[in-house]
């Protein structure tokens, strides 16, 4: 069974940095794509950043481009996700996922979840 579990959240101020890690099971992270999504009180949960299994290419939404970045460690089976210059709006649960297959914007496409770790970022 893939067990994902998330760390490193907390509670920031704007213009500070977290770094978020997902420690998996088995080799899950290094023979998927793996993602990173967020949800705030109500709204959806939002795509934020993804990393293929081969090439490890990125890639981010476009509200966190140019601030956070998605990378993989296979040998420790963990994907972490840089969260720098944080704003107020990043302020959500934060969610690491496998992707089964299709899109990797969609939620809907990955099969195993994470807990997630609550990112809360003051003014």
């Amino acid at each position: 069974q893939v067990q994902l579990v998330e760390s490193g959240g907390g509670l920031v101020q704007a213009g500070g940095s977290l770094r978020l890690s997902c420690a998996a099971s088995g080799r899950t992270v290094s023979s998927y794509d793996m993602g990173w999504f967020r949800q705030a009180p109500g709204k959806e949960r939002d795509f934020v950043a993804a990393i293929l299994w081969i090439g490890s290419r990125p890639y981010y939404a476009d509200s966190v481009k140019g601030r956070f970045t998605i990378s993989r460690d296979n040998a420790a089976n963990t994907v972490y996700l840089q969260m720098n210059n944080l704003k107020p709006e990043d302020t959500a649960v934060y969610y690491c996922a496998r992707r089964q297959a299709g899109n990797f914007y969609l939620a809907r496409n990955y099969d195993y979840w994470g807990q997630g770790t609550q990112v809360t970022v003051s003014s």
